[in-house]
């Protein structure tokens, strides 16, 4: 595949309208941060015929007017695009980690919340408040949104916390729970099967698509959480029934 030289990525074509920016493999921090500056640097520069981003953990998906892009000379509209890109990147992305929209969600752990608090308690050698505690001791990043519309993926849980999936996945998960799954941590957007580990739920709504923005939470968005109780729970979920 060909490269980047300056932003090190590599350049894959998806199909005959989406361009791959491969950035690194698997969940990294560090690699997710090269994504969304490479991201946040083609939206400063407004480049043309560019439709959308996609961010994901590595990679970074440029969905991209293929007429737009198309030459004279034969070749494919992506290498054109590629070719610009190369001057666009001439000056890698700055690294940015700590920019980007901070969102505070309230969380109510444990109990019918989170029923599976008890289970990451007692995988982490920890009582139930020292893991909130250390839920609620982080910022997190939104690494991309996957799975369903506006379930975050978010990087930056404490590695103590980490605990396997359910071996037995639920059918349904409700609303605004709040979980873990291996080295991550999400937020269910909508009543969905899951098998993520269940601590906590939030009363705030993930995913409208009234919303002008329907997803509450963007890619590159930090995160933190804030425990409450039930009835702070029930008056925040009525105010943004």
């Amino acid at each position: 595949m060909p490269t980047l030289a300056a932003s090190g990525c590599q350049i894959e074509p998806l199909g005959e309208d989406i361009l791959l920016l491969r950035f690194g493999a698997g969940i990294d921090r560090d690699t997710n941060a090269r994504v969304h500056a490479a991201a946040e640097l083609l939206r400063r520069v407004e480049m043309p015929g560019l439709i959308d981003l996609i961010p994901a953990y590595a990679t970074l998906a440029l969905h991209y007017d293929a007429p737009f892009w198309a030459g004279r000379d034969g070749e494919p509209p992506w290498r054109h695009l590629a070719g610009t890109l190369e001057a666009v990147f001439a000056t890698p992305p700055r690294l940015a980690a700590g920019e980007g929209r901070l969102v505070e969600i309230p969380v109510c752990y444990g109990g019918e919340s989170g029923p599976d608090l008890a289970a990451v308690a007692a995988h982490a050698a920890l009582d139930a408040d020292s893991v909130i505690a250390r839920h609620v001791g982080r910022d997190y990043r939104v690494a991309m949104l996957g799975f369903a519309a506006g379930f975050p993926y978010l990087l930056g849980l404490d590695p103590g916390l980490q605990m396997p999936r359910r071996a037995q996945p639920r059918l349904r998960v409700p609303a605004g729970s709040v979980a873990i799954g291996g080295a991550q941590t999400g937020i269910y957007p909508a009543q969905l099967p899951g098998g993520w580990q269940l601590i906590g739920r939030t009363p705030l709504r993930l995913f409208d698509p009234a919303r002008a923005q329907p997803s509450l939470l963007l890619p590159g968005d930090r995160v933190r959480f804030r425990a409450i109780e039930a009835d702070e729970f029930t008056r925040l979920a009525a105010a943004t029934a």
